[in-house]
């Protein structure tokens, strides 16, 4: 049965990678095979899929939805704008704000956020504006592993190790995720800085967007503050971040639905939820779930043991380096999803603590997927942007700026973790 699950796993993978426009069957189809052959017995799906996992994606979809409707983003990019002196700083500034908001909403939805703004200053200004995208895309990315919201693969791991939101500001009473990512992202703009250093073309300054419907922002701010108050809270049930998120959504959309009184919004909104990426999750959760019933993640797990011979920093090297180059072209959210029980059998082999080999698996996945534009979902929207503007992105205008950001940010990540937790 072992050898079984191993044919169809790799099997899966295969087809992931082959076909992306059918991920979320291609997940279905392997997790329905994998109980229909006994590997992972039916009783069980349902408690292998991490359902607080999913409701809370859903629910910061719908809540982020709703938010970049009411053009806030857009209004607090233009009161950034209006203070930078020239096109170095506005990009350096739609950066770092771009990287704060993906701190708290998803990547993408970060990026068709703030990508506008870029492309109407490089319009005024005559110039191309696939840096500037490409410097919004990958700071996004980078800022995705700072709080339990920000990424998927921050959701995956929170879920997997029972943190709650305060947990990725400090955990067991170190600086936990949000402050590593902080110092990386630090360093990385102080690469932006040296990229963009010609780009001094002034601004002039730009219509303000006008903002007429505040509820969205109040929903957004009321979930993070939910989350941290439910941190704190004892016997919560394990579900509670999830049912959280689709409350605030759900009274969102009801209160939208009223004012405009359209039901075309109604179902507009629903369609912004990625259900591809949330089936996908679903029947990942049931794929890993059967190959850990069979003992395969336990092999992986001890084979990562026999190659670095026991030694810690060796192990936590392998996880983060080897994640950056898998992260680079493999969705981080499928590497994650299986990476998580591979990592949590590794520490139980090991013996200690295993939070730096987790937050090793993050820094590599999370950061890593910079380094290609098909490393991250945000890469991969930035370019879809600019294509639909004419602009033409090739590898090389990618790596440029990717290279050397992903290095900045990962190796002082690396180093920092293995400082706090070793």
């Amino acid at each position: 049965m072992k050898t079984v699950a191993i044919v169809l796993f790799i099997l899966t993978y295969v087809l992931l990678l082959s076909l992306p426009r059918h991920r979320a069957k291609v997940a279905l189809i392997s997790a329905t095979v994998f109980v229909v052959l006994g590997i992972m017995p039916l009783g069980k799906v349902m408690g292998t899929i991490d359902w607080n996992v999913i409701l809370m994606i859903a629910g910061t979809m719908g809540i982020v939805s709703l938010f970049i409707d009411s053009k806030m983003p857009a209004l607090l990019a233009d009161l950034i704008i209006a203070r930078t002196p020239n096109v170095k700083w506005a990009i350096i500034a739609l950066s770092m704000f771009s990287g704060f908001i993906s701190a708290f909403v998803d990547n993408v939805a970060t990026v068709l956020m703030v990508a506008p703004v870029a492309l109407t200053i490089c319009k005024k200004l005559k110039i191309s504006p696939v840096s500037s995208i490409i410097a919004i895309a990958v700071a996004s990315n980078l800022q995705g592993a700072a709080t339990l919201v920000g990424d998927t693969t921050s959701i995956l791991l929170g879920g997997h190790m029972g943190m709650n939101f305060s947990d990725f500001f400090f955990y067991k009473g170190l600086p936990s995720l949000f402050w590593i990512v902080q110092i990386g992202a630090l360093v990385a703009t102080v690469i932006l800085l040296w990229i963009f250093r010609n780009e001094k073309q002034k601004i002039d300054t730009m219509e303000r967007t006008v903002v007429t419907n505040f509820f969205p922002s109040i929903l957004l701010l009321s979930m993070i503050i939910l989350l941290i108050t439910a941190s704190f809270l004892p016997d919560m049930p394990r579900t509670i971040n999830g049912m959280i998120c689709m409350g605030l959504f759900a009274l969102g959309l009801l209160k939208s639905v009223l004012d405009r009184r359209e039901k075309a919004f109604f179902v507009e909104t629903f369609r912004e939820i990625d259900y591809v990426t949330l089936t996908l999750l679903a029947g990942l959760f049931v794929v890993v779930g059967g190959i850990t019933q069979v003992g395969v993640v336990d092999d992986i797990a001890k084979l990562f043991v026999k190659l670095s011979g026991d030694n810690l920093f060796l192990i936590y090297s392998l996880l983060v380096w080897f994640s950056v180059l898998v992260s680079a072209f493999i969705d981080n959210i499928i590497y994650v999803a299986t990476m998580l029980p591979v990592v949590g059998s590794i520490a139980a082999l090991l013996g200690g603590d295993p939070t730096i080999l987790y937050f090793g698996l993050i820094i590599g996945a999370t950061l890593g997927g910079n380094l290609t534009p098909v490393g991250a979902s945000a890469n991969i929207a930035a370019i879809g942007i600019l294509n639909k503007q004419g602009f033409e992105v090739s590898t090389k205008d990618f790596t440029r700026i990717g290279v050397p950001f992903t290095l900045a940010a990962v190796i002082s990540g690396y180093v920092l973790t293995w400082l706090i937790w070793v």
